[in-house]
């Protein structure tokens, strides 16, 4: 493999979602990647705990999707979707649907998970106006939840440090209550048993705001980029049937949960919930090209293809959506996990990847460990008066003895690509037991 030289000036590249100034005292490199493994600057071969950030489901630079990605390339770089197709992208769409949940027999194409979101509570908001509920238009998010950083997203969202720089957002959103219990819960394997209750949350939200107003809930089926909150026992149903009760789509937002993250197909599979619309992007493409697809039920579609055939039914889309390019890395990311079974192996690991993950406990500074399918968190005390030291502390240790962990406030995420091995889960939590045992 090539490695290249490192770039001889770092200060151009103001790095998203990052502390630039500590990073480029102490840059952290890579330049190369293969199946499970980032190749730093200097020759290290660093175990993926992460996925990448959280979209390799498959490994890195697996060989159907790079082949998939050259021919096309080759073949046919960039055709519009505006009035306009290409093969591949309603060949996408077709192998996408056929993989979802019963019912959702529609894909709308974006290039990320924010774009996802975005388009999602568009449809949503203008469903409700196509069926003659114009004052349906309130849109209700949770705090702690991640939807991505457009201005729809935000709104919805329910990270603090992701608002509090960004004004007022978008009018008309309110916020659930989290699930995160650690009084009841802590220490759970897989969904915790407390909970379930939280959902009713909504019908207060309801009676405050009144259910002629609410157009939409979204809400991850598992709140990762926050710290991998569970969901509750039986907290999804309930929501979902209050939502069903007052005429509100409920969206869930899978750009982790999807493409075989919790052992299922997609997150929704798993719960056993059937909401109205699913957001998807990370896994869809293994990461590889950048792209989201939105799943939506008939009843969704269906309502906006009325009146004249001529005029355009959702005045919505972007340059990019269905991009050549990014189909064929789809469709070369679900041959792979046709092949190897990928959509089903995290349900395979789980009971393993859950005993490792739990013999941490009573680690130093350990408050809670967490898991479900191939993710896992594990939670620390602050250090006083400086948030998120501990954890990030751990994160840049851990990258120094050749293992890749994702840092989030007080919490180290775990999420390894779905082709890791026993011996390579045992590898990483050797090495972070090490880490946690060592860091002050």
């Amino acid at each position: 493999m090539n490695v290249q030289t490192k770039p001889n000036d770092l200060a151009a590249f103001w790095m998203p979602f990052s502390a630039n100034r500590q990073f480029k005292k102490a840059p952290r490199l890579f330049v190369g990647a293969e199946r499970m493994h980032y190749i730093t600057d200097d020759g290290r071969r660093v175990l993926d705990g992460t996925s990448g950030l959280w979209c390799v489901n498959a490994g890195h630079c697996r060989p159907k999707i790079v082949e998939a990605i050259q021919k096309q390339a080759a073949t046919l770089d960039f055709a519009g979707t505006f009035q306009m197709g290409h093969t591949r992208a309603f060949e996408c769409a077709t192998r996408l649907t056929s993989i979802a949940p019963e019912g959702f027999d529609h894909v709308f194409f974006t290039n990320s998970g924010s774009e996802s979101v975005e388009t999602a509570l568009k449809m949503a908001l203008a469903y409700h106006r196509v069926k003659g509920n114009a004052s349906k238009v309130r849109l209700i998010g949770r705090e702690r939840g991640y939807h991505g950083v457009n201005f729809g997203g935000t709104a919805v969202g329910g990270i603090a440090n992701n608002r509090k720089m960004f004004g007022s957002h978008v009018a008309g959103v309110d916020h659930l209550r989290h699930t995160h219990d650690l009084a009841r819960n802590a220490y759970s394997r897989g969904v915790p048993e407390h909970g379930a209750e939280l959902a009713d949350d909504l019908e207060r939200l309801v009676a405050l705001h009144d259910a002629s107003t609410i157009a939409a809930v979204i809400v991850e089926p598992v709140a990762c980029s926050t710290g991998v909150l569970i969901p509750p026992k039986g907290y999804l149903q309930r929501l979902q049937a209050i939502c069903a009760k007052h005429d509100i789509l409920l969206i869930a937002d899978e750009v982790i949960t999807a493409f075989g993250r919790l052992g299922t197909a997609f997150g929704s599979d798993y719960f056993g919930i059937s909401p109205d619309i699913i957001t998807t992007a990370k896994g869809v493409t293994n990461g590889t090209i950048p792209m989201g697809a939105v799943f939506v039920k008939s009843k969704i579609h269906d309502a906006f293809m009325t009146g004249p055939e001529w005029v355009i039914d959702f005045f919505h889309g972007y340059t990019y959506s269905g991009h050549p390019m990014a189909c064929a890395a789809s469709i070369g990311t679900l041959d792979t996990y046709q092949d190897e079974g990928l959509l089903t192996r995290a349900s395979e690991l789980a009971t393993y990847w859950e005993e490792r993950v739990h013999a941490l406990r009573g680690l130093p500074h350990i408050i809670d460990i967490r898991n479900i399918g191939l993710v896992g968190a594990i939670e620390f005390d602050p250090v006083p008066g400086e948030p998120t030291k501990r954890a990030y502390d751990r994160f840049v240790k851990a990258f120094e003895h050749n293992l890749l962990v994702r840092q989030t406030g007080d919490i180290i995420a775990l999420s390894p690509p779905l082709i890791i091995s026993k011996s390579e889960i045992d590898e990483l939590f050797d090495t972070l037991t090490m880490v946690l045992k060592t860091t002050n």
